[in-house]
């Protein structure tokens, strides 16, 4: 009796496991948010052209247009949610944003993490230099202090490169790219590693003596970040974006930004 009661009692902690397992496999993330009918989009909003604020404090951006139309066209309102870029993953677990929608780069650790869409533009991280600097190639940033924003995917390149990192003299971590740009401007750091798409519009668009260094540091692409159970809220958006990539929209909204169609959605 006691042996067909153990067996009973461990045959009831496996269904009850099973169950619970197959309830937490239960993607209701789209039924969710069209509930609630706002979209809640985590960036951080000093990421031109991707997400930044304009002379009216407005957030705008290439993402931000996208976004809005995804929401558009799934029935929802859209929030832009700015957050700790350090902490993004975090804001993203707890719910305080429905996905990461800000040039976050596609690495293999983000994406066991998280679920990701297909990419929609490709990306180098590259080093920005006075452009009366001596740095010409990766190698000349030996004994230089260069600078990247924390927890960025310029930081991930650099930590994946070991050997260029041990070259330089100093690494300066920052809050934001845009004050990055600045100290870089004026001499506080020799180098910055950051998005080749970022440094090209914020130089065109601020006129600042500034210039890319050819060579790249990585290679890269993004993509939007959604919880790894949130699959068909995900899977909802990708549909979205290859829709508005078929109808010219995609393209019309690249050419306000970067002046050409350079997303790789649909391609």
């Amino acid at each position: 009796m006691k042996k067909i009661t153990l067996l009973l009692l461990a045959l009831s902690i496996m269904i009850g496991f099973s169950a619970c397992k197959k309830q937490k496999q239960v993607d209701n993330s789209l039924e969710e948010i069209k509930a609630r009918k706002v979209f809640v989009l985590g960036l951080d909003d000093s990421f031109p052209p991707m997400g930044f604020r304009n002379e009216d404090n407005e957030i705008v951006g290439f993402d931000i247009d996208l976004a809005k139309e995804v929401a558009s066209r799934l029935g929802l309102e859209f929030k832009a949610q700015p957050i700790d870029w350090d902490a993004k993953e975090l804001e993203l677990s707890i719910g305080k944003i429905d996905c990461i929608w800000n040039g976050l780069t596609i690495t293999p650790e983000r994406e066991a993490a998280l679920a990701f869409t297909k990419p929609y533009l490709n990306n180098d991280q590259v080093l920005v230099v006075r452009q009366n600097s001596d740095i010409n190639t990766l190698k000349d940033a030996a004994g230089k202090t260069v600078g990247a924003q924390s927890g960025s995917s310029a930081q991930n390149a650099i930590d994946s490169n070991p050997e260029f990192k041990k070259s330089l003299k100093d690494l300066v971590l920052f809050r934001e790219n845009l004050t990055a740009l600045n100290d870089l401007e004026t001499g506080g750091v020799d180098a910055i590693v950051m998005d080749s798409i970022v440094a090209s519009y914020d130089i065109a668009q601020s006129g600042k003596k500034l210039r890319l260094v050819e060579e790249a540091l990585s290679k890269e692409a993004y993509g939007i970040a959604f919880r790894n159970h949130d699959l068909k809220l995900r899977d909802a958006v990708q549909s979205a974006l290859e829709d508005m990539a078929k109808d010219g929209t995609v393209e019309a909204i690249s050419k306000k930004w970067f002046g050409s169609d350079i997303t790789v959605i649909g391609k």
